[in-house]
């Protein structure tokens, strides 16, 4: 199945989830933010969220500093 992560084109296996996704690139779930076709989900939702063809997901990493 073909995504757009962060704009680029990724091939994934179909029925992936979000938390899935986060966790196949080695990110923290805490500081991670996830947007899916524009709709920025909550964690709780990742589990269960299944990503499908075509999709656009946005990976944001926060990160605290001064």
């Amino acid at each position: 199945m073909r995504l757009f992560i962060n704009g680029e084109a990724a091939e994934c296996e179909i029925g992936l989830t979000i938390e899935q996704l986060v966790r196949r690139y080695g990110l923290s779930l805490e500081a991670t933010l996830v947007e899916h076709n524009g709709v920025a989900l909550h964690r709780r939702e990742w589990p269960e969220h299944s990503l499908g063809e075509n999709d656009r997901i946005e990976i944001l990493r926060v990160a605290a500093g001064g």
